[in-house]
């Protein structure tokens, strides 16, 4: 029987060797490699490829074209050093895009699963995790009766919450088409840039409510009763108003499970794209429920078939909005924006009747760079 089992072990080793051969001869790779100046060089071992392609949003270019170096590894050195800020990077192998394997560090975008890295300093650091007090964020669902389902929330609680009975403002963060309510606290990184500006003195202390703005669907993509269904933008009651008739239950349920301070003063509302439509809506829907709104790149006007009554009589309920005087009203676009042109129009509208309000127009387009900074200034001012 001892004899068997060495005999067993000389076979597994001899098995389990040429695995292990393979593991020590594999070529270590360095990807991506953040240099002093704040250049970066990309690396994938491809041995067979023919082509291989870098396709970030750092650059101006569909896609970079890699140089094979020596042992079968790709490379591209970013010719500039690069801003600090949050990238996302894939590439493309002889047509076939991949994840970077020496990255772990991904995040998902609706259908897409990239990359990421943050270059420090300056706008960066909003994004890392520092070491300062951390808020908490928890996955909170609530029954919704006019949508007849149960759906889920991502919910922060500034540093703290828990050991103390004091009451906070509200600010309810929303996303874009395609987007849920995982997509802030990930991509926007909602968390860290609040739980940095409020350790810096510069935000005050405040609850984020950020929702699933697809009223059709519980939670995000493969977080709910609808199993690993595949993510999409063509959704049903998109921007047709049942979001929006639905939102004042967010409210009542934040309010009863949370310690807020429940009036119009101490509550804001802001998104991005859809998100800024939603709350462009659901700001003059009603006027006596936030006192600071946000559009970020906001899609502006309803598509043609909806006939919600949430988009009838606009200019005359901005007008009720408007007289009841919000403390703030910011818009904030980049200039190659495919919604610029809404965004001008509206403010035309706006401009025409007078109404107050903030804006701030960035480089770039409908891009999220542009919605981390946008987020990272209008924090800021809430609640002063």
């Amino acid at each position: 029987m001892k004899r068997f089992a060495v005999l067993c072990m000389l076979a597994l080793s001899v098995i389990l060797c040429p695995a292990q051969q393979s593991l020590r001869q594999t070529t270590k790779v360095l990807s991506p490699e953040i240099h002093a100046n704040n250049t970066v060089t990309f690396r994938l071992y491809a041995p067979k490829a023919i082509k291989v392609q870098l396709k970030g949003d750092f650059s101006t270019m569909e896609s970079a074209d890699m140089i094979e170096k020596e042992n079968g590894v790709w490379e591209y050195t970013t010719p500039q050093p690069l801003e600090p800020e949050l990238y996302c990077y894939r590439f493309i192998v002889d047509g076939l895009t991949i994840n970077d394997p020496n990255n772990v560090y991904r995040i998902r975008d609706i259908a897409t699963v990239s990359n990421v890295f943050v270059i420090g300093g300056e706008q960066g650091d909003l994004y890392k995790i520092n070491d300062v007090p951390h808020g908490t964020v928890s996955k909170v669902w609530y029954y919704s009766p006019t949508l007849s389902m149960n759906r889920r929330m991502t919910v922060y609680t500034p540093a703290g919450y828990e050991s103390s009975n004091k009451r906070y403002p509200v600010f309810y963060l929303l996303h874009g088409m395609g987007g849920d309510e995982n997509a802030w606290s990930e991509l926007g990184r909602a968390t860290q840039i609040l739980d940095n500006l409020i350790a810096q003195g510069k935000a005050e202390p405040m609850i984020v409510v950020m929702t699933n703005g697809n009223a059709d669907l519980e939670a995000a993509p493969g977080e709910s009763s609808l199993g690993y269904a595949v993510p999409t933008t063509k959704l049903p009651k998109t921007m047709e108003g049942s979001f929006e008739t639905h939102f004042p239950e967010v409210i009542k349920f934040i309010d009863k499970n949370y310690r807020t301070k429940a009036n119009k003063k101490n509550r804001a509302i802001a998104g991005l794209s859809m998100g800024g439509f939603h709350s462009l809506h659901i700001s003059k829907q009603y006027p006596d429920m936030f006192n600071y709104v946000g559009l970020f790149s906001a899609a502006i006007w309803p598509i043609k078939n909806a006939q919600s009554p949430i988009y009838q009589e606009t200019e005359k309920k901005l007008a009720v909005q408007f007289a009841k005087k919000p403390a703030l009203y910011w818009i904030a676009i980049g200039k190659t924006d495919f919604l610029y042109k809404a965004n001008t129009e509206f403010r035309n509208l706006l401009d025409s009747n007078k109404y107050p309000y903030e804006y701030y127009e960035s480089e770039d387009g409908h891009i999220w760079k542009n919605w981390r900074i946008y987020l990272a200034k209008f924090a800021p001012m809430l609640f002063k």
